[in-house]
């Protein structure tokens, strides 16, 4: 217990690193949100098909681990968020996330540059499924693979 303890204590550095963050306080009404600018920020979106998203995201230095790796939380994150794009459309009611599989399969980096392919693998009623899979755009490795299931709610989002 007491190992868990020391490892998830703040370190000094920790501590600069948070107390520089400048966050400014979300209003109703604007686009913008602390979510958007903070996790999804830098994701650009190279091919869009029916069933398909391909992107590019470099990874930043805030969404790395001690270690300096893309921390597994922002894998997942995108994983979410990519997924969800493959399946989403304007106007109909918001997909939710039911449950998510990812493989860690390799590390990458501050500044490596991935690509992030989403693929719809189908629907029945109102379940649907994706794949997504994170590779370094340089050397071809896969970082990661996730499998995505969402469902369909009642709810249109407002606009």
């Amino acid at each position: 217990m007491q190992k868990a303890k020391e490892y998830l204590d703040l370190t000094d550095h920790d501590s600069e690193v948070v107390s520089q963050l400048d966050i400014a306080a979300h209003r109703v009404g604007d686009e913008s949100c602390f979510y958007e600018a903070f996790a999804l920020r830098g994701i650009r979106v190279d091919r869009v098909e029916p069933g398909l998203v391909v992107c590019t995201f470099k990874v930043p230095p805030r969404l790395t681990d001690r270690a300096g790796n893309f921390a597994s939380g922002a894998i997942a994150n995108l994983v979410d968020v990519v997924g969800n794009s493959t399946v989403y459309y304007l106007g109909r009611p918001m997909n939710v996330s039911v449950d998510m599989t990812i493989s860690y399969v390799s590390k990458a980096k501050i500044d490596d540059e991935l690509e992030i392919t989403s693929k719809r693998l189908g629907e029945r009623g109102r379940y649907l499924g994706t794949m997504v899979l994170l590779r370094n755009k340089a050397t071809g490795e896969i970082i990661a693979e996730g499998r995505h299931s969402l469902f369909r709610s009642n709810v249109v989002p407002k606009l």
